[in-house]
């Protein structure tokens, strides 16, 4: 199985990011924001939407003379040991501050050993995830998760996991022709996000947009109640503008 590489705008900030922090990694004692830019070839705004992100995240710390020296977040992540445990904070942290700041729950998904995994979310008493009711596994051609995770996949990705999961009615929006859905999924521009109208569940709305690390698909994805779907559109560009942060961690 091979994946489809269409960067997108949270692949090339990720891209700017890691060259901040190898930057800074070299300058151990510090690094002023001028040099930043003479040794990374970012103009002044773009590293300073950069930095401002890689501060948040604590990726890089701010001394009290202004260089910017190696923060807390990437000293745990670099580490061999305890990495994993250090990576699924941080990544839940993230998670945890999205789902407040867009008001749904969210979740990251990766596409392994063929399958869809939901890996971490993030909900709460007034955000609750969706219920589960089919397994994700069997039923990516009805949700914005698995949608989103088959169009990082290439053709005979695509039809491979439809012939081993085949498309189910789930709702009476639910697209169960192969060939239909296979046309939608080549279609699906990489920095649209991916939607659930009702096709997994009768009143739940989704959105995901691509997460890919590596030779890895993944997705980020929110969920809400079809009476909220009035916010759907906002919340899936929330999704897009923080892709990002997550997608520096998993490359860290």
């Amino acid at each position: 199985m091979a994946l489809r590489h269409e960067p997108t705008a949270s692949y090339h900030s990720v891209q700017d990011a890691l060259r901040v922090l190898e930057t800074v990694a070299r300058h151990t004692t510090g690094v002023d924001s001028t040099e930043l830019a003479r040794e990374t070839g970012l103009g002044t705004e773009r590293l300073t939407t950069l930095l401002r992100m890689l501060r948040r995240e604590a990726y890089v710390e701010q001394l009290t003379d202004g260089a910017y020296v190696t923060g807390a977040a990437s000293i745990r992540l670099g580490s061999a040991e305890g990495h994993d445990r250090a990576l699924r904070d941080k990544l839940q942290h993230t998670l945890d501050r999205l789902r407040d700041s867009v008001g749904a729950a969210v979740y990251l998904s990766r596409y392994v050993d063929g399958e869809v995994r939901v890996t971490q979310y993030a909900d709460s008493p007034a955000t609750p995830k969706v219920n589960e009711w089919v397994d994700f596994r069997f039923s990516a051609h009805a949700t914005a998760v698995g949608k989103s995770l088959l169009t990082q996949l290439d053709h005979e990705g695509r039809r491979d996991h439809l012939a081993r999961h085949r498309p189910a009615r789930l709702t009476s929006r639910t697209i169960t022709s192969d060939r239909l859905l296979l046309s939608k999924l080549a279609a699906q521009p990489p920095t649209v996000p991916v939607l659930d109208l009702q096709e997994y569940a009768v009143g739940t709305v989704c959105a995901a947009v691509p997460l890919t690390a590596g030779s890895t698909a993944g997705c980020l994805a929110l969920s809400l109640p079809l009476e909220h779907a009035h916010r759907l559109r906002r919340a899936a560009d929330a999704l897009n503008r923080n892709a990002a942060p997550l997608l520096l961690s998993l490359a860290i």
